[in-house]
């Protein structure tokens, strides 16, 4: 990780940035493959109340990276939480990581993998055995990143237009 990069608890006053990250997650996936992504315009605001709302939630964890500088300034957030059985998936309690994004000009400066580490030890400390993810198909970087981290493939999920 780059020295100008930090890693730390979201806060209520981080949320309208980590809603903008949320959003522009959205509209990757969808650009991705608009069939299988949904994108309800606007975003940032449900994600606001949303992520908000999950800082009070003592089974969730949410992470921001901070680059120093003159003026701090937020260039991404993970979003984790302890999820129970899912009998459906065939998948027992664990901890989901369900969203992490850094900006464009802050990539490669080490904050996703200090983003995946802080959300993996919070997910830990809450009990979770072990933590699943999903990530788009396309997204070679980001398969890189969470195989460096231990993370195995464990299902291939298709998609057929109707």
């Amino acid at each position: 990780m780059s020295p100008s990069i930090t890693v730390r608890a979201a806060v209520r006053a981080d949320m309208p940035a980590v809603a903008r990250f949320a959003a522009q997650l959205v509209r990757l996936h969808h650009a991705l493959d608009p069939h299988r992504f949904m994108c309800l315009e606007p975003l940032e605001p449900g994600y606001e109340r949303w992520l908000t709302g999950e800082l009070a939630n003592p089974g969730a964890a949410i992470v921001v990276a901070e680059q120093r500088g003159a003026e701090p300034a937020l260039v991404g957030y993970a979003y984790g939480r302890r999820e129970p059985r899912d009998w459906n998936s065939l998948l027992d309690a664990c901890g989901v990581l369900h969203d992490l994004y850094v900006a464009e000009p802050a990539r490669r400066l080490g904050a996703g993998a200090a983003l995946l580490e802080a959300t993996i030890a919070r997910l830990r400390a809450l009990g979770a055995p072990r933590v699943v993810l999903h990530t788009a198909t396309q997204n070679a970087a980001a398969h890189r990143l969470f195989e460096r981290f231990g993370f195995r493939r464990t299902m291939i999920e298709m998609t057929r237009e109707l």
